[in-house]
């Protein structure tokens, strides 16, 4: 179980991952790149900052932190334990803690100073945001007024992508759970060179 207690780097699939989602979005004029501080987040966008786009990691995108059990294989107990955590969420107890970690509201409270931050340079139209499932799930019920115990509603997959657009009053999400760019990967590498010709 990984959260905001374990720093590891992305393994062969993720690295991957992270190619296949530069080759669809890395000619976008991204004005700023954000990441949480932990280093797969960092690993996952490296092309883009590279390319010598400005990068800011923040603690604030950490993912939540599952507490005692990060970095170890989840028993059939702790399964248990965690899907009933996940339930108290949904039934709107978003203050509890799973054992030695963090409520989703101390996340939301840890995201605010970001939100703030990223609202207030006007400078910055397009970004991109690379963070973690959980933490992405919390910071979606922020930007579009949902309560967090809708956390759930926010589906997720490695490497996916949310496209919300800002009007300055409201958030919209354009694209919800994307991973369109991930179909590239899939391909035996014959057919992968075939479709770019």
């Amino acid at each position: 179980m990984q959260g905001s207690g374990v720093d590891s780097s992305l393994n062969a699939t993720g690295r991957e991952q992270a190619h296949s989602f530069y080759d669809v979005y890395g000619s976008v004029s991204f004005d700023k790149v954000y990441t949480s501080a932990l280093k797969r987040t960092s690993e996952t966008v490296a092309q883009f900052i590279d390319k010598g786009i400005p990068h800011e990691a923040l603690s604030g995108l950490n993912e939540i932190s599952w507490g005692t059990n990060e970095g170890q294989k989840i028993t059939p107990d702790e399964d248990a334990y965690y899907h009933w955590m996940l339930q108290q969420w949904q039934n709107g107890n978003t203050s509890l803690r799973i054992q030695g970690g963090e409520s989703p509201e101390e996340v939301a409270l840890r995201q605010q100073p970001v939100i703030n931050k990223i609202l207030q340079n006007d400078d910055d139209t397009t970004i991109l945001i690379c963070m973690h499932g959980r933490a992405m799930r919390i910071l979606m019920c922020q930007l579009l007024h949902y309560p967090l115990k809708s956390m759930d509603m926010f589906e997720h997959s490695n490497l996916c992508l949310y496209l919300l657009e800002y009007t300055g009053s409201l958030w919209s999400t354009l694209k919800y759970n994307d991973t369109t760019h991930l179909m590239q990967m899939r391909l035996p590498k014959a057919e992968k060179e075939q479709s770019i010709l």
